[in-house]
């Protein structure tokens, strides 16, 4: 089996002028990945897709799309890429069916039987032989993933896919994407300022911040918590000091104080092997637990405290 990525960047740089747009980006992409591109608005993340798809040349550095150089072999990379870059742009009077038709016959070897499996893939068989000036912009973008899809690329690229959608068109969008990666085994990129959407997404997420790329981790890896953990006990409202005495009582090291945000809530920050004993230590004491949960960072948190950003653009 081929374990070499899908895509690999390799110090990407996008100078103009003796501005520099984007500087020295690396990373790979894996076969069947959703991979996305965090950051504020002006962060680089579309120049970045500009450059993987040709449409804007590269300073220095290289990005290989299937072992092949965008750069030295454009054309038989981007035969494995599939994109949209903005918005998906249809002729709207025709019907979906017919636009998905027009589009094949720019594309050598995409039959009948492909149309309609792309069709099954984005979840528009009930619609397809309806005018595209109906559709919602969920179905639009589900139709132009479609057309994205109808060469049978190893890669799909999309540029803020969720922008205009209302939240169910997120949700389908973000379903079917998830599941032409696990079931077709295509690498998916798309980037979005929408740190919520990503959190649910993605695989891995990288952050970039002024054309620099600041962070790439596992999207699991951004909101968990190193070292001590933040833990919120739920007890009786009128426990709570006695809660606070007992915990400073018990030979563990921890802090604890009400949570204004949740009636009868207790935070407590304790090293996570020493939970179960701050637990013990209170229904020793006699004071009633009705829940444990823990308290973790948000990715917004993680993005703001790895840019240093004090707001979202």
């Amino acid at each position: 089996m081929n374990n070499e990525p899908v895509v690999q960047l390799r110090g990407v740089t996008k100078r103009i002028g003796f501005k520099t747009i984007i500087d020295r980006i690396s990373f790979d992409v894996p076969r069947g990945e959703v991979f996305g591109l965090l950051g504020p608005n002006g962060a680089g993340k579309t120049t970045t897709i500009r450059m993987m798809v040709g449409l804007m040349s590269i300073t220095e550095g290289e990005i290989i799309i299937e072992g092949r150089s965008i750069r030295t072999h454009f054309e038989q990379a981007i035969r494995r890429v599939g994109a949209i870059v903005e918005n998906p742009e249809m002729y709207k009077f025709l019907s979906g069916y017919r636009n998905l038709v027009h589009f094949a016959r720019m594309t050598p070897g995409v039959s009948e039987a492909r149309i309609r499996e792309v069709i099954s893939l984005v979840g528009l068989e009930n619609r397809i032989d309806e005018k595209v000036r109906t559709y919602s912009l969920g179905m639009r973008q589900r139709l132009g993933v479609a057309q994205a899809l109808l060469h049978k690329p190893s890669l799909l690229i999309l540029d803020e896919p969720t922008n205009g959608l209302d939240p169910a068109g997120i949700r389908e969008l973000r379903d079917h994407l998830r599941r032409l990666a696990r079931e077709e085994g295509i690498s998916v990129i798309v980037s979005s300022h929408l740190l919520s959407e990503m959190e649910l997404m993605c695989d891995r997420i990288a952050v970039m911040q002024t054309g620099k790329l600041i962070d790439v981790r596992h999207i699991g890896e951004f909101v968990k918590e190193e070292g001590a953990a933040k833990v919120l006990f739920e007890i009786e409202p009128g426990q709570l000091a006695e809660a606070e005495r007992t915990i400073r009582a018990a030979a563990i090291e921890a802090q604890a104080s009400p949570d204004p945000s949740v009636s009868g809530g207790l935070l407590v920050t304790v090293e996570r092997e020493r939970i179960a004993d701050v637990n013990a230590a209170l229904v020793s004491a006699g004071i009633r637990v009705s829940g444990i949960r823990p308290v973790t960072k948000s990715l917004e948190d993680k993005f703001l405290e790895i840019t240093g950003r004090d707001s979202i653009a």
